[in-house]
């Protein structure tokens, strides 16, 4: 909404309207403290009247700031501002004549304030401003002249020749002033508009990372679901090595898209952090046997060297943590040909430290300091040599100071790097419970019935791949329209959802399902190439059992739909393992 400089004038008038009133009193006590008489007191009866028109005739400009006053209305305000400027500057014409030296020197005082107060909060409204001042310059220049010209003492027509100097510099300086609140008005309208502009961008990188997202989702999906397929068949070894080879660079893909999402968040100041219970050793020796065969083919041993002092259980963010110290890992495979890589745990009673060394080509001294900016990698050559996009280090240096602590390196050319990693964590309390038995995924998916909802042909033929050897019957579906059809006619044990879809996507379609009597409270999974985390939001307001993102997970995808059908009928899960 835009607001008119007569709306900006009424607001400051409005603020300022007790400061007047109290100013009028201590004026008017001062006056009859000087001259005592009756005349002081309706004096200040009349300044609050004259007042209280003012506020009614401005205060139409404050309920409609976007108002722009006809010429009635403007003679309006002004005549309203002659009349409180002569009323207010009356008690300055009883001080000259009644107030003696000191009263004339009050007075003009005053007048001075006053021309200085309209001049500086005026300035907005031309006409407005030419009333007040006006009316004040009657006052500061008529008196001291009537005064000389009545006393017949000519010499003291220097005192409204002094008065004209004032109000030059006061000219100079009101529209100095003028000129740096436009100034500044000008500075914070660009401001706003850049801003406005860099929100439009980051919207626009946002939509475009997710439709980027769900685009390259899609077919990796169908890329490495069907490498994963295929590996279950039999093959001979060169057969084998050629799946392999199809699944690891899906996987490197993959691991390329989510840093460049991880990334993006972290630039838009959206990566948050959990807080939860890890078992140290449990997850470092979990990267120790994902990476431990990478680099034994490199002909590089892998060493994993815990303190005593480290607890068994710290509150920390486990998924961060183990996605700082596999890039660290990564890296350290991908720059080492010969040697050793040690991974060194400590605590200090509050930080779990872990040490990242390597016996690799090392880090130039002068690339050093550049290792963590993004896009980044020691030198040119490197990308060609190695791979990467070089985000990795900068995303883990990142989240490792949104988690509170730091990462740091220290590099020999030639000999070798070491990454530390400092967090702060908590000792968690107790001991960690044990995992909980479970019941072997065939014997918890045999002879349930799921449906599942996905536009994309191939992605239907994958599910019915990964899924039907395992014992389920799988109902699929074209679109959220069709599931909801599907679900007002038959009983299921979990339910599948797609998210972009025709006809009906899979938001309103688990909606939808939600307030069905049949699988009202049926698990529903979503299994969906949109990853971003408002979509993840989106599905948890819709209220789903689990969040799957493309490219499918076999064993991921079994598990929780095993647990989803677990949930859905505990009496049928207990059944399938007597």
């Amino acid at each position: 909404m835009t607001v008119t400089a007569y709306a900006m004038v009424s607001q400051v008038r409005f603020r300022e309207l007790k400061t007047r009133l109290a100013l009028a009193a201590f004026i008017g006590a001062t006056a009859w403290f000087m001259v005592p008489g009756i005349w002081p007191a309706v004096w200040f009866i009349a300044v609050l009247a004259t007042q209280g028109l003012d506020w009614l005739v401005f205060r139409r400009f404050r309920r409609q700031p976007s108002w722009e006053p006809g010429p009635a209305y403007v003679m309006l305000c002004v005549a309203v501002t002659v009349l409180g400027v002569v009323v207010y500057g009356a008690i300055t014409t009883y001080l000259w004549f009644r107030g003696g030296e000191v009263g004339r020197i009050f007075a003009m005082i005053q007048c001075a304030g006053g021309l200085l107060h309209v001049s500086l909060h005026m300035h907005h409204v031309r006409p407005v401003l030419i009333a007040a001042v006006a009316s004040h310059a009657a006052y500061f220049l008529g008196l001291p002249a009537l005064g000389a010209v009545l006393g017949e003492a000519w010499h003291q027509l220097l005192i409204p020749i002094g008065c004209l100097l004032y109000m030059s510099h006061l000219v100079v300086a009101v529209r100095q002033s003028s000129m740096t609140t436009a100034a500044l008005q000008s500075a914070r309208d660009a401001e706003q508009r850049a801003r406005r502009k860099a929100e439009i961008a980051s919207a626009a990188k946002s939509d475009f990372l997710a439709v980027v997202s769900h685009e390259i989702r899609t077919p990796m999906n169908a890329v490495i679901s069907a490498a994963n397929l295929l590996r279950r068949t039999r093959l001979d070894p060169r057969q084998r090595e050629h799946v392999s080879m199809l699944i690891d660079a899906g996987d490197v893909l993959m691991g390329l898209l989510n840093d460049v999402l991880d990334f993006s968040k972290i630039e838009a100041g959206k990566m948050e952090v959990e807080s939860a219970d890890m078992v140290v050793r449990e997850r470092l020796a979990t990267l120790g046997r994902l990476w431990e065969p990478r680099a034994r083919a490199n002909g590089v041993r892998l060493t994993l060297r815990i303190a005593p002092e480290v607890p068994e259980t710290v509150r920390t963010d486990p998924l961060r943590f183990q996605q700082i110290l596999f890039n660290l890992l990564s890296n350290a495979v991908k720059f080492t040909e010969r040697g050793e890589i040690v991974v060194a745990v400590d605590w200090d009673g509050a930080r779990l430290s872990v040490a990242v060394s390597d016996t690799g080509c090392g880090i130039p001294a002068d690339r050093l300091a550049q290792v963590f900016n993004s896009f980044e990698q020691a030198d040119a050559g490197t990308t060609r040599r190695h791979g990467g996009t070089g985000l990795g280090l900068s995303i883990s240096r990142k989240l490792a100071e949104i988690m509170g602590g730091a990462l740091t390196v220290s590099s020999t050319l030639g000999e070798g790097s070491t990454f530390l990693l400092v967090l702060p964590m908590a000792e968690a309390a107790g001991s960690p419970a044990g995992p909980e038995p479970r019941p072997e995924i065939p014997d918890m998916l045999r002879g349930r019935s799921i449906l599942a909802a996905d536009d994309h042909e191939v992605n239907r033929r994958i599910l019915g791949l990964l899924l039907e050897p395992h014992g389920c019957r799988l109902t699929l579906v074209h679109n959220g329209a069709e599931a909801v059809d599907a679900a007002a006619t038959e009983r299921f044990d979990a339910i599948l959802m797609d998210m972009q879809m025709p006809v009906m996507d899979g938001l309103e379609a688990t909606r939808r399902i939600r307030q069905g009597a049949l699988n009202g409270g049926t698990p529903v999974v979503a299994l969906t190439a949109n990853a971003l985390d408002v979509h993840r939001a989106a599905w948890e307001a819709a209220g789903v059992h689990a969040f799957l993102t493309k490219p499918i997970d076999p064993a991921v995808l079994a598990r929780t739909l095993a647990e989803a059908c677990a949930a859905s009928r505990p009496d049928l899960a207990g059944a399938a393992v007597a």
